[in-house]
């Protein structure tokens, strides 16, 4: 047998080896997720996760970061939730849904600077992915909701470059008043309230069946 032969085969031993590790490792992780209640489960699929995206495992690893975004909003605390949401723009940043669910969750926060940018991804990838009538409905919807007016003024640019100038005409309007009639003023209502509309678009992420 060549030198060659004897390396390849060693390599392929290697590599199945540290393959079936990883898939013990994955399984020791699914049941440390099984075990703990719910919302905390995330921390075990994300490091599921990160063990597939260090093997090069993308889909597997976005799977998993999925599933850990479905656990720490289902706890409803929103600062778990923004950073599984960003660690998952980072590998897919055409992620349209999740794009939508952060910058809710940027509001839930009371990040308003980030809510901005992650408004402007959002954008972006809905523009891109063909997703515009999803982003004007939550994009004015996020406008009927805060009071904040660099966001409104944000939000109707937004909904201008998505041509739904009627709806970038109100958000002005409310922008220049104060808010939106309906606008919720109390900041621990609003960021309950974007809390529920953050878990809502990831819900409609899930029934869609994509990655994120």
């Amino acid at each position: 047998m060549s030198l060659f032969s004897q390396w390849f085969r060693s390599e392929s031993r290697s590599s199945r080896a540290l393959a079936a590790e990883r898939e013990k490792r994955l399984a020791d992780l699914e049941a440390d997720a099984a075990r703990e209640p719910l919302g905390y489960e995330g921390t075990s699929l994300n490091r599921a996760g990160d063990l597939c995206l260090k093997a090069g495992d993308r889909p597997r690893a976005l799977q998993y970061y999925g599933r850990a975004i479905d656990a720490m909003l289902g706890d409803r605390h929103p600062e778990p939730a923004r950073g599984m949401a960003k660690k998952i723009i980072r590998i897919y940043p055409e992620a349209v849904r999740t794009l939508c669910t952060l910058t809710w969750l940027d509001l839930a926060s009371r990040h308003t600077a980030m809510a901005l940018v992650h408004l402007q991804e959002y954008l972006e990838a809905a523009k891109a992915g063909r997703r515009a009538d999803l982003a004007r409905e939550q994009i004015l919807e996020m406008a009927r909701t805060v009071t904040h007016r660099d966001f409104l003024e944000a939000a109707a640019e937004a909904l201008e470059e998505l041509e739904a100038e009627d709806d970038a005409a109100r958000v002005r309007d409310w922008a220049m008043s104060g808010g939106a009639p309906d606008a919720v003023s109390d900041p621990d209502e609003l960021s309950a309230y974007c809390m529920r509309a953050a878990v809502g678009s990831n819900t409609a992420r899930r029934a869609e069946g994509s990655p994120a």
